[in-house]
Formats: structure tokens, C-alpha cells, sequence
């Protein structure tokens, strides 16, 4: 008998409505063993599709397809050339950008990183780690990568009763690779580095920023340097500031790299370096802010809320009238209303008037799902101080 779970008729309205999960709480009855492929069926006892059960999380099942189509080796072949054909159509400026993004590509919990001629997986779910043999196939067969790593060394592994390794699943993968993003090169560290190696969400956001770079720059949470060198050529004179010193270590390790003398690194408390700046009297024409996430949780929420608001009250007061602010936020449980009410509200306090240039998100190779909003997680505002 095909292993199966029944779903409460909240849980069937919430499929219907497009989203890829339902919650332990709506699972009304299940016959699986954890990680399986399984029937999900309605209260009728009508089958809505296959979905991969998890006995441990709270998110008991991730949809893959929807009415009675078969979830084997084709599928998954299937569903892994249509995500790599549509990165292959995007013209992307890089030998660094996501191939596979979960939900976004249809394939839940499952992450796929390309770094040059290597590729990175995470395998977020019992059900995806269970499939890993089947999908390291499809991609050896489609890509004929040289190595491919598996970074599942991640905390949300846990909730799914998984542990943390990372292990090579495929031909050698080296502790450096170089890569190229745009006229910017990095050395990525694919076994430790952070994410599976570097954060490749950003990529389309550094592009667009570098249109209104000018003079002075202070790039905040700078972690390799990113923002800072690809809008260095921009810029005059540039300042990259990261709390970590291994972080500064990579950002000076990188501006030398890309043969960079106007970008000057240093290890500071970017909360801490704002105030200093302000009590100075500094002045940028473009500041970047892209902190990591503030909200980790609902409970984190307001917290989060004041941290935004702090950082981009002391940015607006040291940017300079004309200056560009490019302000980032990728905390999920911060939706873009809340992120947008945040810069409001710090202009207003810091006394300026500025204008939304442009409002921007993840690149395109991490889709977001209409119906799943967990997917739309990274905010961008670019605004200008005017006055």
C-alpha cells in the first residue's frame, strides 16, 4: 500500500490556495514512515497529489506535485533540468548563482549552488535527504559538474531530526574555488564558508547600486566586501565595516584580489561605527546597509523593528542631500510593508526627506512562489536623500 497522509480540510484549502506546506496540526491521519513519498488525501479521501513527509517537523508535508502523477527518477530529472534551463535563459554575469531554489522551483527544501564547475547542495528536509542519491544523479548527468558538495551542516536541519555534516557527494570539490560576479572576483570556500560558500541574493542589488554610487561610501555589515568593491568603481573614497575580523580579513584579502586601493576595511560594531559617525560629523553620498537577519522568529519581531529603525535613522543622519541610501532587510517575518514604514519612520525622525528610487528583492535566480510568501524573504530599498 502507498504510504499516504490524510489532511484536515484546512490543510486541503491551504494546498488549494498554493502553498507547498501543511502543518502536523492539519494532518488528520498519516501512514508513512518519515522522509517517504506520500498520497495526500482529502477529507473525502480524494487525492490531491504526493508530498514528502517529515515525522519530525512541524511542517509534516511538502508538496511536490499536484493529482496522481508519479514522483520517481523522471521527476526529479525533470524538475532539476526546467530550474537549470531557466538560469541558463537569464543571462546571469557570473560563474556564482543559485540553480535550485525550493519551494521557488518547486522542489522543497532543496537548495543547489553553482561555484564555477562545482555545485553545493543542502537537503533541508528528511524527504530531500532520502531523494539525495536520485537528484546527485540527475545533476551529474545533466551538468557533468566536477565535484558536488553537500553543505548540510545547517541549524534548521535539526528541526528535522537530521544531523550536520558536510560531506562530498560527487568527484573533488577544493577548499577554494574563484569565481566571478560581474567585474568582481572572490575566492569561495565551499567547505566552510558561510550559506554554501558566499550569499548569491544579493548579486542583482550590488549591480543596480552601483548606478547611484558616488563619492563617499560606507558599506555596513560588509561580511566579504560585496557591496563595497562591486560600487567601488563608483566611489572615491570607500569603507567596509564588519564586526568579525575573519570578515575583515576576507573584504581585504578580496580588495586586493581585484587590484581595489580606494576601499579601506575595518572591524567595528556597525551600530557603534554609526553613532561614532554621527557624533564626528561625517558625511557619505552612499551608504549600504545589508545586516543579517534581525528576526529570526515571530517572537523577534519588535526587536528587529527597533534594530532597523536605529541603523537607518544614524545612516540617513550622516548622508549627505543627493546621497543614495541602500538599505537591506532578508528577515522573513519583516514583510515589506513593515520594512518600508521602518525607513519612513527614521527619516522622520532624523529629520530629512527621502524618496524610493527603486524597490528591489532576491535575484531572479531565487524565485519567489506566488502563494508561498516564506520565499520572499530579501527587501532592498534604494532611496535618496533629498534634502
Amino acid at each position: 500500500m502507498e504510504p499516504r497522509a490524510v489532511v484536515t480540510p484546512r490543510g486541503e484549502d491551504r494546498i488549494a490556495g498554493g502553498h507547498l506546506w501543511v502543518y502536523r496540526s492539519d494532518v488528520a491521519d498519516v501512514q508513512a514512515s518519515g522522509g517517504e513519498v506520500v498520497a495526500v488525501v482529502g477529507a473525502r479521501r480524494r487525492l490531491i497529489g504526493r508530498a514528502l513527509y517529515s515525522d519530525r517537523s512541524q511542517i509534516a508535508l511538502r508538496l511536490l506535485v499536484h493529482g496522481d502523477r508519479p514522483v520517481d527518477a523522471a521527476f526529479w530529472r525533470a524538475r532539476l533540468e526546467a530550474a537549470i534551463r531557466f538560469r541558463e535563459g537569464l543571462g546571469i554575469d557570473a560563474t556564482a548563482y543559485r540553480l535550485v531554489h525550493g519551494e521557488g522551483d518547486l522542489l522543497p527544501s532543496l537548495i543547489v549552488d553553482r561555484y564555477g564547475e562545482h555545485l553545493v547542495v543542502q537537503s533541508l528536509s528528511q524527504g530531500i535527504e532520502r531523494a539525495l542519491p536520485e537528484i546527485t544523479a540527475a545533476l551529474v548527468e545533466h551538468l557533468a559538474p566536477a565535484g558536488i558538495l553537500a553543505r548540510n551542516d545547517v541549524k534548521v536541519r535539526a528541526l528535522e531530526g537530521l544531523g550536520q555534516e558536510v560531506a562530498l557527494l560527487h568527484g573533488a570539490v577544493p577548499p577554494a574555488i574563484p569565481v566571478r560576479e560581474g567585474p568582481i572576483e572572490y575566492e569561495v570556500d565551499p567547505w566552510t564558508g558561510q550559506k554554501t560558500g558566499l550569499f548569491l541574493d544579493q548579486r542583482e542589488n550590488r549591480a543596480a547600486g552601483a548606478s547611484y554610487a558616488r563619492g563617499r561610501l560606507f558599506d555596513g555589515f560588509s561580511y566579504n566586501g560585496g557591496f563595497a568593491m562591486r560600487l567601488a568603481a563608483s566611489c572615491d573614497q570607500v569603507v567596509a565595516a564588519d564586526i568579525s575580523a575573519d570578515a575583515v580579513a576576507r573584504i581585504e584579502a578580496n580588495v586586493r584580489r581585484n587590484g581595489l586601493t580606494n576601499v579601506r576595511a575595518i572591524e567595528a560594531n556597525v551600530f557603534d561605527e554609526l553613532r561614532r559617525l554621527e557624533r564626528e560629523r561625517e558625511r557619505f553620498d552612499t551608504i549600504v546597509l545589508d545586516p543579517p537577519a534581525f528576526a529570526k522568529n515571530k517572537a523577534s519581531i519588535e526587536r528587529a523593528l527597533a534594530g532597523y529603525r536605529e541603523i537607518n535613522l544614524r545612516a540617513l543622519r550622516i548622508l549627505s542631500p543627493g546621497g543614495c541610501l541602500i538599505t537591506c532587510s532578508c528577515s522573513y517575518h519583516v514583510d515589506e510593508a513593515a520594512f518600508a514604514q521602518v525607513i519612513y519612520e527614521a527619516a522622520i525622525d532624523a529629520g530629512v526627506h527621502v524618496g524610493v528610487v527603486e524597490k528591489r528583492m532576491q535575484g531572479r535566480d531565487h524565485p519567489v512562489l506566488l502563494g508561498v510568501p516564506e520565499t520572499y524573504y530579501l527587501k532592498c530599498l534604494i532611496v535618496r536623500r533629498i534634502e
